[in-house]
């Protein structure tokens, strides 16, 4: 089937890249095959991080169909350009639809992009990894190949200044030497080689990055370890629980809104059905 919307969006992005000057250093792109499924492994630091990952697979002139939240399949912009790009929708209370059709697309060919983190790192580190990747890689038999991106955070992360308009902004993209998974593997092994590997790709990024803070207020998008003022790993995964435990708090209370209004719905539907038959 003809790719009518996907080209387009590649070709906007690009030109809207080139309109702020966006500063962008790839290696190891030829690690993608040109033909073929594989799993794309990306670390997660920005909201924008899936429009620079693809960029990575420009010179194996692959499109890369992403997993995310379905939520953004839901909204009324996102949603029909997410599904014209073919990514795959992932409810996160029912994980095994999303997994069945990332395998089925990697059967047929294609290069699937992953998350292994799950959301975006607030200590812009490496977080504890999901074993989807290597699982599904592994059931596909394809390639599981490990990339980081770097200095998308800058443009706009979690709980940070958004700054979309940032001018000559450094973007690094390091690609690593494929995994190559069996379903004999062990996930979680085959997981901590990944993260391992993707490890000393970030360093080697952080590192390499051209740019410098411009003062004190300027270090919160740099690890801790580095100088930076963003949270550690640790007080970082000390804000993931509590955001998560509030977003369980919130659920909650909207499923007993929910169940309170069926409620009463099914008591006004009675009071009337009984207004009605004694008349």
């Amino acid at each position: 089937m003809a790719e009518i919307v996907y080209p387009p969006v590649i070709t906007l992005a690009k030109a809207a890249f080139a309109g702020i000057r966006v500063k962008v250093d790839e290696v190891g792109g030829e690690h993608i095959p040109r033909t073929g499924g594989a799993v794309l492994a990306s670390n997660h630091v920005s909201y924008l991080d899936f429009l620079f990952c693809g960029l990575a697979a420009q010179p194996s002139k692959r499109l890369v169909r992403f997993m995310a939240k379905e939520s953004v399949f839901r909204h009324k912009i996102s949603g029909p350009l997410m599904r014209g790009m073919k990514h795959i929708s992932v409810d996160r209370a029912a994980g095994a639809g999303a997994f069945a059709a990332a395998v089925k697309a990697l059967r047929d060919g294609e290069v699937v992009g992953v998350f292994p983190e799950a959301t975006v790192s607030r200590s812009f580190l490496l977080k504890d990894f999901k074993f989807g990747a290597a699982r599904m890689a592994a059931e596909a038999e394809v390639p599981l190949v490990p990339m980081i991106v770097w200095g998308t955070q800058r443009y706009w992360s979690k709980e940070n200044p958004r700054d979309l308009t940032r001018r000559n902004n450094p973007v690094l993209l390091r690609v690593g030497e494929p995994l190559n998974p069996t379903k004999s593997d062990d996930p979680a092994e085959v997981t901590a080689e990944m993260k391992s590997r993707m490890a000393v790709l970030l360093e080697e990024a952080i590192e390499s990055d051209p740019y410098r803070p411009k003062g004190q207020d300027d270090k919160w998008w740099l690890p801790a370890s580095k100088g930076g003022t963003a949270p550690t790993p640790e007080d970082a995964a000390i804000l993931e629980k509590a955001e998560v435990e509030e977003r369980i708090k919130q659920a909650r209370a909207q499923a007993r809104v929910v169940a309170e209004a069926r409620v009463k719905a099914r008591a006004k539907a009675k009071a009337k059905a009984a207004a009605k038959k004694k008349a």
